[in-house]
């Protein structure tokens, strides 16, 4: 597969392999054919295991599924990913048009098989011996936790290693520092890290993985069955021609697309990369720059993530650490997803006029057409909100709707889901999930540590304490700490992906937020959207440098553009957990109250976007912007008084934006109405 990447006037063929350089994931390894073949039916025998999993589950108990499901997809993970530079000698089978694994790897592959399934010899006797480990089984768990980090360093890369190599130091030297300190516990020796990594449940074997190996793999796998049923192509299509000849229909396409794809794709920036692909030649025409058009492109990619009915990865963590059920976690993110989009469409609007964009088809087929034909396709998504609705678990509703998908694929005899497409698409459902199993086993390091060394309290209090150390005011306190938050996960967020992230902040940061009163709901959807966030925030932003690729424009520059889409849902947040009517924006209270704090916010993204946009009757000056900064911040604390300044404040710019028109157009100055 190549995609047309902008260079000037024209386009060239990026490969595959680069394309995957712009995710979150590490390039895979591009197998010769008898391997790969090979490959892809151990992942489709995967996906079948994990599909009946739900229906007839084993009856040694979850932690026997996740340690088989650990053996199944680690062997796979440092087969598929390329791993360290070593002799040619090392690696007799490679050619020059494809990467084979080398020696070194398939040992490294055999020996974690070794090591996964050594617990399942004599499971209940192994569990038995946590307080007291023999010495095989530290060694087993010693190459476990050795060839997890080098998995997650071919996945995501460096960062997310380290960072659990520090935390298994501290596990160990914690208790030789002082015990004045803060963060100071008595001390672990190795046998008893070892342990609570591989013989419990707060490791490995907790709940980031169990979320990996009972939701999103499940999820991958229906976004693979969409995808190899023509869904992926249908939802491009229909926004392509909701939206005819008018000079905002290639901004509102992009954004349309980038939404509906997103349930397919399950990713940011593969969700950009792909809109990118198809949409960029028509935002050109329409004389879209480069840097706004990757903006645009970016922030409708990571939006799909941040919308429901899929989400991202972090939210079914989300559902497991709070114990509601995914519909509700799903309900929190409706009203923050109405706004994020308005944001965009508003910076569409103001884009359209600042650069002068024409009118352009954006496609030539009919909307209704497309409905009546293909709209089967969002059956199945309806599917799945249906059976949460009615307490259906969500990995049941999501088989449930693999199985009409698949059924409604042989209504379009082009994507019909015969033996060979339905073993390629269950086989992409368990390939897709390889890194995120990666990087939420890893992950299990730091919640490991973290129970074991009460870090998570001692951390919070250290947070707590440096507001009131500033000052001793409650709000100002909750204040300092929520953005230092804000700032911690965003730079958290540039290093590792997105469910990893979350899940370093979720054990850390969220406990400091709920002792200075944020609920526990709060506090994680208030992580969640930073953690998202970082795909698009400078100065890494994977989801702009994706598209700034395919339209040829300034990294840095596009970046910017993607932070400007996206500003209210970097504000937005603050109101969930900074204000008393911030529980409102997640869904919860009345319908009154919900509907108020709604119509507000939409006031405070309108500000926000003559903020980042300059627009509102004809182009601002620095008045206008500077009263609508203060604006958009009253109207997002959503109080009585500070609502009714920040309605003030807006109308004033909206007043001097339309006496500045008039000058603009010759206009002797008048009363204004």
């Amino acid at each position: 597969m190549t995609v047309g990447v902008g260079t000037g006037g024209g386009t060239t063929a990026l490969p595959e392999s680069d394309l995957a350089e712009y995710e979150q994931e590490k390039p895979a390894r591009r197998l010769r054919p008898a391997l790969d073949l090979v490959i892809t039916a151990w992942c489709a025998v995967v996906s079948v295991g994990v599909l009946l999993q739900v229906f007839f589950p084993l009856s040694a108990g979850t932690q026997y599924y996740l340690v088989i499901f650990l053996a199944a997809v680690l062997p796979i993970t440092l087969l598929c990913y390329r791993g360290w530079k070593v002799p040619a000698f090392l690696n007799p089978f490679k050619g020059r048009t494809h990467d084979d694994p080398g020696l070194l790897d398939w040992l490294l592959a055999a020996l974690a098989l070794a090591v996964c399934v050594y617990p399942l010899f004599d499971f209940d006797g192994y569990l038995e011996r946590r307080q007291t480990p023999t010495g095989l089984d530290v060694l087993v768990g010693a190459l476990l936790l050795v060839l997890l980090l080098e998995a997650c360093r071919r996945t995501t890369g460096w960062v997310l290693p380290l960072f659990s190599l520090l935390f298994v130091a501290y596990a160990y030297y914690g208790g030789y520092l002082p015990y004045t300190w803060s963060l100071s516990h008595q001390g672990f020796n190795f046998d008893a890290i070892i342990a609570q990594f591989t013989m419990g449940t707060a490791g490995f074997y907790g709940t980031p993985l169990a979320v990996a190996a009972s939701y999103i793999v499940l999820f991958t796998i229906y976004g693979a069955v969409l995808d190899h049923s023509g869904a992926g192509k249908f939802f491009i299509d229909l926004s392509f021609a909701a939206f005819k000849r008018s000079r905002t229909a290639p901004g509102r396409t992009v954004t349309m697309a980038g939404f509906l794809l997103g349930t397919v794709s399950g990713s940011g920036t593969a969700t950009a990369v792909s809109l990118g692909t198809v949409s960029w030649p028509i935002l050109r025409r329409a004389g879209y720059p480069p840097e706004p058009a990757g903006g645009m492109l970016a922030a409708a990619g990571i939006g799909a993530i941040l919308s429901p009915p899929t989400l991202g990865a972090a939210a079914f963590i989300i559902a497991e650490f709070l114990q509601v059920s995914y519909l509700t976690v799903l309900g929190y993110a409706v009203i923050p997803t109405i706004l994020y989009y308005l944001g965009i469409l508003l910076a569409i609007e103001i884009d359209a006029r600042r650069h002068g964009t024409t009118s352009t088809e954006t496609s030539t087929q009919s909307a209704l057409r497309l409905l009546l034909r293909f709209g089967y396709h969002f059956l199945s998504l309806f599917v799945i909100i249906g059976f949460m609705a009615v307490d259906v678990p969500p990995f049941k509703a999501v088989v449930y709707a693999v199985v009409i998908q698949f059924a409604l694929s042989f209504l379009d005899r082009e994507h019909r889901l015969t033996a060979g497409p339905l073993f390629k698409a269950l086989a992409q459902g368990t390939r897709s999930v390889l890194p995120v199993v990666a990087t939420c086993a890893t992950a299990g390091v730091i919640v490991a540590v973290t129970t074991q060394t009460g870090l998570g309290l001692n951390l919070a209090e250290i947070i707590v304490d440096a507001g009131r150390g500033v000052t001793d005011n409650p709000t100002v306190v909750l204040i300092l700490t929520v953005v230092l938050s804000a700032f911690a996960v965003l730079i958290l967020g540039l290093a590792v992906p997105v469910t990893a992230s979350f899940i370093i902040a979720a054990v850390i940061i969220a406990p400091a937020l709920v002792q200075l009163g944020v609920t526990p709901a709060e506090a994680y959807m208030f992580i969640f959207y930073y953690a998202v966030l970082s795909e698009v925030s400078p100065p890494t932003a994977l989801a702009a440098v994706a598209t700034s690729a395919i339209t040829g424009g300034r990294t840095m520059a596009t970046m910017w553009q993607a932070w400007k889409y996206t500003l209210p849902a970097f504000l937005v947040p603050f109101a969930f957990v900074l204000t008393d009517n911030g529980a409102h924006l997640l869904g919860q209270g009345s319908l009154v109250g919900m509907l108020w704090t709604l119509l507000v916010s939409m006031l405070a993204v309108a500000a926000l976007a003559v903020v980042t946009g300059g627009w509102i009757l004809t182009a601002t000056g620095w008045l206008e912007r500077a009263l609508c900064v203060p604006a958009a911040m009253l109207l997002l604390y959503l109080a009585p008084v500070t609502i009714a300044a920040g309605i003030g404040l807006l109308l004033v710019a909206v007043v001097v934006n339309l006496v500045r028109r008039q000058r603009q157009a010759g206009q002797p100055e008048g009363p204004v109405t």
